[in-house]
């Protein structure tokens, strides 16, 4: 049987290997470009005006290098050294009584069968819904010179450490609970049936087990309630009195007395503590270990009517308080004049009576807070992917990594002082985006951005990197790729960076407050500008306007998982 075989000519064999590297070597280019570009914001939105920020510390106001006589009069003024330990002090406080309040309350969420634990969770998490300056005027109303329960405070004030301290412990709650639920809930039951087998007593399970088990959550969650505390500005600048903390310094040296100089001075002084906490929970994440191996048992809380009860009381007082909180700002917002006239009312949501921008910077924040969500959200996104999935620059997708991770660090008050020096340097570029609410899109996007970019690395680390090498190997390029298989996979994760970025750039005024025009005013600076000219009902109303958006664009989320983003996700289910 003699058949002729036809072999394929090797020809268009020996051509394709040319056609794939000139494509690639395209695809690499475009990457090349890409991750630069994220490298160059990262710079230019960060590590330059922190830089701009370190030089002026060294300068007097004529912008004269004087090594560290700033430092020296800094440190040979009494009144203020002496804020470096009241802030060291509130925050101190703070973190002790948040992080054992959210212990307390991660336990009964996830260690007992407690009933109404979705209720008292969703309670318990309100305060990311607001600004930071809201805590503070449901104080001034609770226990102020006028305030219907001040008798609480046995004649104390809570215009000083007081104050601070219970707004700090409001705003920081939420954020430490969710640390901790998270800790607490990955547990191996297997430990303990081993204690209960030797009959160790519960008490000493706790202290051997359970604390041991959840010992880096724990140091994680101190690290952020006590940075948090420790740099927030919205509730010392309500409350705090003539009680100096490190914050109102800093707002005090740069808009009160224009000393930009002393004003870095501060700001470093602010950013050492938040850098040092920084630290330290990287530490500590280096050192964590997986606490759930392949053999492990998931442990599952089994009723007991009293512990369960005992529980159900204690979370119900905490949530009771958060409630009582917004509830009694929500209140004030309609009142007539507390607590003489408590006629309902809606003057005080006429902005226009106490505000020269009226409803125009509740409208800035929406336009600022969308535009830090769109964009931030695409680049966030689109950096990660690079970084993770790139196959270009090796060393800098490396350092996008570290850049992306330093804004962690550092408190809003500083990086917003840093771009006064870095965008208003006169041989700076990039000037005239100050005055601007591109400024106020940059600065807040750069705030949080490490958070977004964590999240979207977790996500993409969880993606098969076969899809992009079965993709190359097909000759499909990687944006096709990525948006037909990546985007799709990760949408889930793509809606938290969204909705996390719009409600945080929704409530910040951290930084801000140093950067906006009167035509770029934010509902957030609103509030505290409304509050200092007396209007605290008005302040209020328009604390509560931040919180009702914020909560109708939760809700928004949640609908749009429960009935469209499930459409898209029907590959996930068997």
């Amino acid at each position: 049987m003699n058949q002729s075989v036809r072999v394929p000519s090797l020809a268009p064999a020996a051509r394709t290997p040319r056609r794939l590297r000139l494509s690639m070597g395209r695809e690499d280019w475009i990457m090349a470009g890409g991750i630069l570009a994220v490298g160059v914001f990262l710079i230019v939105a960060v590590a330059l005006p922190l830089l701009a920020l370190f030089v002026k510390a060294f300068e007097n106001r004529a912008g004269e290098f004087v090594g560290l006589a700033n430092f020296a009069a800094y440190f040979s003024t009494p009144s203020l050294t002496q804020s470096i330990w009241n802030s060291l002090f509130v925050a101190s406080a703070s973190t002790v009584i948040t992080v054992t309040l959210g212990f307390v309350f991660a336990y009964g969420l996830t260690r007992t069968c407690m009933p109404l634990r979705g209720v008292l969770r969703a309670l318990a998490v309100t305060p990311i819904l607001s600004p930071s300056m809201l805590p503070a005027i449901s104080l001034v109303y609770l226990f102020g010179n006028k305030g219907f329960a001040k008798g609480l405070l046995f004649g104390n004030s809570i215009y000083g450490p007081i104050g601070i301290i219970m707004g700090e412990v409001y705003y920081t709650f939420p954020h430490v609970l969710l640390i901790l639920v998270t800790a607490l809930s990955m547990a191996d039951a297997r430990l303990y049936e081993a204690a209960d087998a030797l009959g160790t007593s519960r008490w000493r399970t706790f202290w051997t087990v359970t604390l041991p088990g959840v010992r880096y959550g724990l140091v994680s969650a101190a690290v952020v309630a006590f940075t948090l505390a420790l740099t927030d500005f919205g509730v010392a600048k309500v409350v705090g009195g003539r009680f100096n903390v490190l914050a109102t310094d800093v707002y005090k040296q740069v808009i009160g007395q224009k000393n930009f100089p002393m004003g870095a001075v501060v700001g470093l002084v602010l950013l050492a503590p938040a850098l040092l906490s920084f630290l330290v929970t990287r530490h500590v994440q280096k050192r964590q270990k997986a606490q759930l191996s392949a053999r492990s048992v998931l442990l599952t809380p089994q009723p007991q009517k009293g512990r369960d009860l005992v529980f159900f009381a204690v979370c119900s007082v905490i949530a009771l308080a958060i409630a009582t909180m917004l509830g009694t700002s929500a209140f004030a917002s309609f009142i007539k004049l507390w607590p003489y006239d408590l006629t309902l009312t809606l003057t005080n949501y006429d902005f226009s009576l106490v505000d020269s921008s009226g409803w125009t910077s509740y409208t800035n924040s929406l336009v600022m807070a969308s535009s830090v969500a769109v964009i931030g959200t695409a680049v966030v996104f689109g950096g990660a992917y690079l970084v993770e999935k790139g196959r270009s620059l090796p060393l800098l997708r490396h350092a996008i990594s570290v850049l992306a991770l330093l804004p962690l660090a550092v408190p809003g008050l500083v990086l917003g002082i840093a771009y006064i020096f870095f965008f208003n340097h006169p041989a700076n570029p990039l000037g005239f985006l100050m005055g601007t609410m591109a400024i106020l899109v940059i600065n807040t996007l750069a705030h949080y951005y490490t958070v977004a970019h964590l999240s979207a690395s977790t996500i993409l680390k969880q993606v098969d990197g076969e899809y992009e090498a079965v993709s190359a190997s097909l000759k499909v390029p990687f944006w096709r790729t990525f948006a037909l298989v990546t985007v799709p996979v990760c949408l889930p994760t793509i809606l938290d960076i969204l909705v996390y970025l719009f409600a945080t750039a929704l409530t910040t005024a951290s930084s801000l407050i140093f950067l906006y025009t009167p035509d770029t005013k934010t509902a957030s600076v609103a509030v505290i500008s409304i509050d200092d000219a007396g209007n605290i009902a008005s302040a209020a109303a328009m604390a509560m306007v931040i919180v009702y958006t914020s909560a109708a664009v939760r809700g928004l989320d949640l609908l749009v998982r429960r009935f469209g983003l499930a459409r898209f996700q029907r590959w996930r289910q068997r």
